[in-house]
């Protein structure tokens, strides 16, 4: 049982597969576009579950749960051999 008040991540479909625009690739237009909002849910409910939640804005959203106490995994790639000198290149030309 997830408890009233929980951080959880909630899914929303947006648009189903036969609202979408025509002018996207085919393999895009056969997917739903969802959502993704982090918030405390409003009610007790259970992983999967339709809730309600309200945003650290004061914003309130409804979706399916999936994701309890979900953490923040942020990065930025593999490292890219070349753009690691464009900071000391940039400051080269800016001296110049």
């Amino acid at each position: 049982m997830i408890k009233k008040g929980t951080w959880v991540e909630i899914e929303e479909i947006v648009l189903a597969p036969e609202d979408r625009a025509t002018n996207i690739p085919d393999e895009t237009k056969k997917t739903p576009l969802k959502s993704w909002t982090r918030g405390r849910c409003l009610s007790d409910c259970e992983l999967g579950d339709q809730v309600k939640v309200e945003t650290n804005i004061g914003r309130i959203d409804s979706g399916k749960i999936v994701d309890i106490e979900p953490g923040y995994y942020h990065t930025y790639g593999k490292y890219v051999e070349e753009i690691s000198n464009i900071g000391k290149q940039a400051r080269e030309i800016i001296k110049n």
